[in-house]
Parts: C-alpha cells; sequence; structure tokens
C-alpha cells in the first residue's frame, strides 16, 4: 500500500509502517500545501493519508475527499508518542475504508 505521511508526522515513523511504500508531504515537495488541495494531490498517487492534524474535518469536505485518511491522537507528534500506535495503523491498513479512521 502507498501511504502518504503529513508534515506534521515525523519522517521516522515510516519504518514502523513496514511491507509499505511510505513518502512524506516533504519528499513529494508538497510542504505548505493546503489540506484540501494536499488531499486532491495525495488521491491520484496515494492509496491514504496519514496525519494528526485533529482539525483536518472542520477544514476539508470529508464527502469530497478521494482517498482514506487516518487520523492519529497521541500526546505530542514525537515518535515515542506516536511509535505505540504502529500496530493500530497497520491495522486499520487492513481494513482501510473511505473516509477518516481515527486511532488513539
Amino acid at each position: 500500500m502507498k501511504i502518504l505521511l503529513d508534515e506534521s508526522l515525523p519522517v521516522r515513523l515510516a519504518p514502523e509502517l513496514h511491507g509499505h511504500k511510505v513518502a512524506t508531504v516533504m519528499r513529494e515537495g508538497w510542504t505548505g500545501t493546503k489540506n484540501g488541495e494536499l488531499l486532491k494531490l495525495a488521491a491520484g498517487k496515494f492509496d491514504v493519508f496519514i496525519t494528526a492534524d485533529q482539525n483536518l474535518q472542520y477544514q476539508v469536505n470529508m464527502l469530497r475527499a478521494k482517498i482514506p485518511i487516518i487520523i492519529l491522537a497521541a500526546k505530542t507528534n514525537r515518535l515515542a508518542d506516536l511509535k505505540p500506535l504502529a500496530p493500530k495503523i497497520l491495522l486499520a491498513l487492513q481494513n482501510l475504508k473511505k473516509g477518516i479512521t481515527r486511532l488513539s
């Protein structure tokens, strides 16, 4: 599965998602792109978008999102706090559905 990590997440989270091809917003050259446009760009190239942006659902029309989104809720966006969510992310990827999946 092709995964896009938002710029709010540490790049070092990528190896935790073993078995998947993981790219970042920064590596794609999309840093600073507004969420609506970012989701449009990602939909043509990736299978899922992973972010820690808790306000994403209020910033874009989720009914128009053409890519599934996983929102991570951890104490901070540091790898130490996000790493325990990796098994939940991998499980969610197996049962991925359109729309938003929240993991904490």
